[in-house]
């Protein structure tokens, strides 16, 4: 039987040496490739045990005797930590030594190690992308950890594909791109707020674009802050006086992005500026009305005839048709609800000589040129109202919790007085629905936990307590997650305050139509039995989503997301602020539920890194990019249209059309290069003489 399987792995060298000596004559054509002949592949192999991560699971010196006998392979090793210092100095002696013109290293993921490896290649004398990285530890030895046979044989395939490959392998450079200095952010909440400023102290001219007439986004509709009770207002006022006054800071509210073209360092971003028919000071005297300009006085809206609800006070208090949210807006401007707006003209007759009003006024659209952008484009409310057991927008006493902060807070609708919005009586027995949308796997909710509706419904309790004497606050909960720095102990001085907590989820709620009050339904699984309990007000902790404008704005950057629509980071512990678009880069609750601190802390970084093109004044673009072969372009301009980074363009070439790429935006995707009917584009790094010797070699390989 192992004399048998031993011709079977003869023979199968004996056609992977012919596939590769035939993939290495088609890449040194001049007909097939851009580059010039390669001479003689010296492949060196390296193996990482990963300490038990893959030795674990691998025999290890099976894999490495085995990378011996493969064409091309002049050195094979193997180290414990392959990406250590001294398992580096391995790879950097061994090309020194034994001229090696290709790597291979069989180890991780190279989202993981593969700049690592790079780098020690490079340090050894060759070009870095010459290196290849076949990935037996999550895509093998995790995978099959209870079967090492099966695992050792999978190791072996991966690595004789990463050699056929890294012995094809050609010199690429790097390009460089100079970038703008300047930056753009896209959400002027908390999170923008802060990355905005970090990016103008940092020296760096930055647009701070905001869709709503204020800045500030859901932090200033909160009351307090948990766990240390500071006002929310109090925090938050002073750092949007800041970026109203810093001078690096171009604010634009009540401004959309409209377009992006361009690359890293090269953004051309289209804005459009709505039409807030309130003219700025600014804009006044750009007009020549000497000392004109909204001074924010407030004698329109006085004598305005028209109402409507106001979104910042979820619509339980009035504003009109020209209006500002909050007595705190930035800036200090009055805006025209044109939708409601009946031009009556009461308005511009009461703002005098200031003519800061133009009924007339339409929409403008500005372009501005940046290096990096930052989207922090925030979050919404999962509507609760399709969890239909809950009675909410059906029973007037079941709220969501941002209705209740507003109705707790000083300056919400009711001056700080919570009352009861059915018959403005103050509720003695308030229950808080914890979970409300989240971690529900019904279809209808989310499945992902929100993460901050335990501390917040924990501090609602709180506020209830304080405020209402003799009040019982109930929490309905499935588990308390306390995870933040002195949450733990703000979740036992909520307890010592007598507010009851009842673990089991809410089935559903109902109203006596005569009292208003409400019967909750629950089960108790700590005492194994179903409750039954009536209250006065109930308060849903709904989940959160993406907010609307979320997909819209991840298209124009060309951002991935999560199946949950969170915008998606290049990487969740490497790169958690980047994206996998080049220049551009995420902050706050945009790419998943954060409470303030962690929001404050992932603005920092994303500045951080958004500023670091813009002082280099250059940035190395990876050479993974297309190249047409001109000589066989047909000019058929099929292959535009079909890349998703806009990356390809038809240009006039000596009397005919040719495909022309765009180095800096393509992103080697290969969808031109397979679909082009002439084979007229070679995909760097991942030529097609690349992939045919990885797939000969996979399936010519026999049996281990």
């Amino acid at each position: 039987m192992v004399e048998k399987k031993t011709k079977k792995e003869t023979s199968a060298k004996k056609e992977t040496k012919k596939a590769a000596a035939a993939a290495t004559s088609q890449a040194a054509s001049p007909a097939a490739s851009p580059a010039a002949p390669q001479k003689q592949a010296k492949v060196g192999v390296f193996i990482c045990h990963c300490g038990t991560n893959i030795a674990g699971s691998i025999d290890i010196k099976a894999v490495q005797e085995y990378a011996a006998t493969l064409p091309n392979v002049a050195h094979v090793d193997n180290y414990q930590y392959q990406c250590s210092t001294p398992g580096q100095k391995k790879i950097e002696d061994a090309i020194k030594e034994k001229g090696l013109t290709g790597i291979v290293v069989a180890a991780c993921s190279p989202r993981l190690h593969e700049p690592t490896f790079r780098t020690a290649t490079k340090e050894g004398g060759l070009n870095p992308f010459r290196f290849e990285m076949a990935n037996i530890r999550e895509q093998n030895a995790w995978v099959h950890m209870h079967d090492r046979e099966g695992a050792t044989s999978k190791a072996k395939d991966a690595v004789r594909i990463a050699v056929a490959k890294a012995s094809l392998l050609q010199d690429l450079f790097p390009k460089a791109v100079k970038v703008e200095k300047t930056a753009m952010v896209v959400g002027a909440g908390v999170a923008g707020m802060q990355a905005a400023l970090d990016l103008a102290n940092a020296g760096i001219k930055t647009y701070l674009i905001e869709k709503s007439p204020t800045i500030g986004g859901r932090m200033s509709q909160l009351d307090k802050t948990f766990p240390t009770l500071d006002c929310s207002q109090c925090i938050l006022t002073p750092k949007m006086v800041d970026v109203g006054r810093a001078p690096n800071i171009n604010l634009m509210t009540y401004t959309e992005v409209d377009s992006v073209e361009g690359f890293i360092g090269n953004f051309d971003i289209t804005l459009r500026k709505k039409a807030r028919g309130v003219l700025t000071p600014k804009e006044a005297e750009a007009k020549g009305i000497v000392g004109g300009g909204c001074n924010g006085c407030g004698d329109c809206e006085g004598v305005c005839p028209v109402v409507q609800p106001n979104p910042f006070e979820m619509g339980m208090k009035p504003r009109k048709a020209i209006y500002i949210y909050h007595p705190q807006v930035v800036p200090l401007i009055y805006t025209i609800d044109f939708e409601s707006c009946i031009k009556c003209g009461l308005c511009v007759t009461s703002c005098g000589d200031k003519k800061a009003i133009d009924l007339e006024m339409k929409d403008e659209f500005e372009k501005v040129k940046v290096g990096t952008a930052i989207l922090a484009v925030g979050f919404d409310l999962f509507p609760i109202e399709k969890k239909e057991e809950w009675g909410y927008k059906k029973f007037d006493n079941v709220v969501t919790s941002l209705e209740f902060e507003r109705l707790i807070c000083a300056s919400g609708p009711t001056g700080g007085h919570l009352v009861r919005p059915s018959d403005g009586v103050t509720p003695k027995k308030v229950a808080f629905v914890l979970c409300a949308g989240s971690r529900d796997n019904t279809g209808v909710g989310k499945p992902y936990c929100s993460r901050f509706c335990c501390m917040y419904s924990l501090k609602h309790a709180h506020q209830i307590i304080e405020k209402i004497p003799g009040v019982i606050p109930y929490i309905f909960y499935m588990d308390i997650r306390s995870f933040g720095k002195a949450y733990e102990e703000f979740y036992y001085r909520i307890q010592d305050e007598g507010a009851k907590f009842i673990r089991g989820r809410v089935s559903h709620i109902l109203e006596n139509p005569e009292t208003k009050n409400l019967t909750v339904f629950a089960d108790d699984t700590l005492l194994d039995r179903p409750v039954q309990i009536d209250f006065d007000m109930v308060v849903l902790a709904a989940a959160v989503q993406p907010s609307e404008d979320t997909n819209r704005t991840r298209k124009l950057f060309g951002v991935s997301c999560s199946m949950d629509g969170w915008l998606l980071e290049a990487h969740p512990k490497l790169n958690p602020c980047g994206t996998t678009t080049a220049g551009v880069f995420l902050a706050g609750v945009c790419q998943g539920p954060k409470d303030i601190p962690d929001t404050v802390a992932s603005a920092e970084g994303a500045a951080s890194a958004a500023s670091i093109p813009i002082h280099k004044g250059e940035v190395e673009l990876e050479p993974y990019f297309a190249q047409c072969m001109e000589e066989k372009c047909a000019g058929c301009g099929l292959c535009v249209n079909l890349c998703p980074y806009t990356a390809l363009a038809l240009v006039e070439k000596e009397g005919r059309k040719v495909m022309q790429v765009t180095e800096a935006k393509c992103k080697g995707c290969g969808t031109c290069g397979g679909f082009c009917p002439g084979g007229a584009i070679w995909m760097q790094h991942f030529a097609t003489p690349q992939i045919m010797a990885q797939i000969d070699a996979f399936l010519l390989g026999g049996e281990q």
